[in-house]
């Protein structure tokens, strides 16, 4: 019951997470625009169609190169481009084609947009057009540098000063930052407190996960550990919600803070992990915790935090012999995980599949609006589709073994990408369909590789492991919206294939991923590994690591460091 209130409330505010980081989906749109006219209209052509005004117009509207004609009432016709305007020299009629002379001019009197769908972005709150477009394509990409730089920063806070502490300051760091966001006065500003924002949104992403596996149990620790993700896709549902029913950006982005706030004024209530404690030496304050378990759980025999300890001190004590003793105080370095060729191929390998899973969950989820229909049931779709899709790993995982899911899903998930390249552009359910597909199969990539870089390597580097691997991933999630932002550049491709390149880059990297995935060992129902020529044999030989004969102890004792070190396992995750 203790586990299971902790579990829950840390992972609601992951919700948060998936909120903020697919949030500029809908703030930053760029809608319809035309350059502004200087003076009051007295009638609107386009093409063939006139109005008293231009708002009558934008339901006309199909391509950036079309061009709006104005008369104005002191007689003057211009022709409204959407960064330049033309003053033609001769009035003698209102029509849609002009051959005859005209002055260009910038757009010094502003611009108009079409505010049928969203009364306001950020977009058209700073003019982020024209020669400013580029400032609204790195909105997306500064925030997930702030996510690669939170992740690093708050991990090793979280290590020094506890994961309490920090989940307090982030949770309260998302909430202000996020409502600050809405209230910002200019683009600076507003690039500069999204990107704290990132900072505390994935620093709570990093020390949540290991806080809430710090707490649960050996049994259901791959089932809950997955799982976070699926509230981060719950976020992604709430940000296609919240986007149909408001249409002003700042109220937008203070709905969406607002969404956990329950989290935040109760955050404080939560305890600090006895593991932590334990590698702190705070022996009372983690009885304490202990006992405050075991009242919830109703167990009358509560663990002793004395016996624990005792059985640790017996253990350390019985393996610092030989050999061991250098190794395990040697301090190592990233150049470890190049060691040998068998560690340094497995090091690409996951690196690859840790970036591929990143790019590729972005890339998915960033273009789902833009894949025709209603985008803001497309985003919600491609949140939705995580949800099974993590149980479906779970199952997988202790039934086929980590490899044996990894590879058939990455190869799906290339095949997918180039299937789309083929699908027609006027087949939008089909279309959308593929995405939520590939969605579907590079989820479960992304999520299993987290339990299965910590199972590939040995104790002495699997924080390192890990953590570049992470590393590896907010690169991705870096180069993703150039991905989605790109293709519409992309003038040396057919029409299909620019709308989906990118797609297909994802598949070729995912296809990669899959082959090389297969020279992996399989790690299930195999013990960790301690040193680095223990993981060197589990890829070289067919036998269990676990045929080797550990040292002896007692049943009980045994399991007790089996548990502690499982747990300190995830707290390196």
């Amino acid at each position: 019951r203790f586990q299971a209130c902790v579990y829950f409330a840390s992972v609601f505010q992951a919700m948060s997470c998936g909120i903020h980081y697919l949030a500029s989906v809908f703030m930053a749109v760029t809608p319809n625009f035309v350059c502004g006219f200087p003076g009051n209209v007295s009638s609107v052509l386009f093409h063939n169609s006139s109005a008293s005004n231009i708002e009558d117009i934008w339901t006309l509207w199909t391509s950036a190169e079309n061009y709006i004609v104005v008369q104005l009432e002191n007689g003057e016709i211009w022709e409204l481009d959407q960064c330049s305007r033309s003053k033609r020299e001769v009035n003698l009629d209102l029509a849609y084609e002009y051959k005859g002379n005209k002055s260009v001019f910038p757009c010094s009197d502003g611009f108009l947009y079409d505010d049928t769908k969203w009364k306001s972005t950020v977009v058209t709150q700073w003019d982020l057009i024209c020669d400013r477009e580029w400032l609204a394509k790195l909105i997306q990409p500064t925030f997930m540098l702030g996510v690669l730089i939170g992740a690093v920063i708050f991990g090793d806070i979280a290590d020094r000063l506890g994961r309490q502490r920090v989940i307090w300051f982030t949770s309260a760091g998302q909430f202000v930052f996020g409502i600050a966001v809405a209230f910002t006065f200019d683009y600076y500003s507003f690039v500069i407190v999204r990107f704290l924002l990132a900072m505390v949104s994935s620093g709570y992403l990093v020390v949540a996960f290991v806080y809430v596996t710090e707490f649960v149990g050996i049994k259901a620790r791959t089932w809950a550990s997955m799982h976070v993700h699926a509230f981060f896709a719950m976020g992604i549902m709430v940000v296609a919600l919240v986007g149909f029913l408001v249409r002003t950006w700042w109220v937008y982005q203070i709905f969406l803070s607002i969404a956990t706030l329950p989290f935040v004024l109760c955050c404080w209530m939560l305890p600090e992990t006895p593991f932590w404690l334990l590698s702190e030496e705070r022996y009372e304050d983690a009885q304490k915790v202990i006992d405050t378990m075991a009242r919830w759980n109703k167990v009358s025999t509560p663990c002793k935090v004395s016996e624990l300890c005792s059985v640790q001190q017996d253990d350390l004590a019985s393996g610092r012999t030989g050999d061991d003793d250098t190794s395990s105080t040697k301090k190592h370095t990233i150049l470890d995980l190049f060691c040998n060729w068998q560690i340094a191929r497995r090091t690409v390998t996951v690196w690859l599949i840790w970036f591929t899973g990143s790019l590729g969950y972005y890339v998915f989820s960033l273009s789902s609006v833009d894949l025709g229909g209603n985008e803001y049931l497309n985003l919600f779709l491609i949140g939705a589709v995580e949800l099974p899709c993590y149980i479906i790993a779970c199952v997988a995982m202790d039934k086929l073994g980590r490899r044996n899911t990894l590879i058939p899903f990455l190869i799906l998930s290339a095949l997918i990408c180039v299937l789309i390249m083929f699908i027609p552009q006027d087949f939008n359910i089909l279309i959308i369909l593929a995405n939520m597909a590939g969605k579907f199969s590079i989820g479960v990539a992304f999520g299993l590789i987290y339990l299965y870089t910590a199972e590939l390597y040995p104790t002495i580097v699997r924080s390192l492991a890990v953590g570049s691997g992470s590393m590896m991933c907010r690169v991705g999630s870096v180069v993703a919206p150039f991905c989605v932002y790109l293709r519409s550049v992309w003038i040396f491709m057919p029409l299909v294939a620019t709308v989906y390149f990118f797609q297909l880059l994802v598949g070729i990297m995912a296809l990669l991923s899959g082959i090389l995935t297969i020279m992996l060992p399989e790690t299930l129902g195999k013990p960790l590994t301690n040193t680095l020529v223990e993981a060197t044999e589990m890829g070289r030989n067919k036998k269990s690591c676990s045929e080797k004969t550990p040292p002896a102890h007692s049943g009980a004792a045994l399991e007790k460091i089996e548990m502690f070190g499982q747990e300190r396992v995830s707290a390196d995750k």
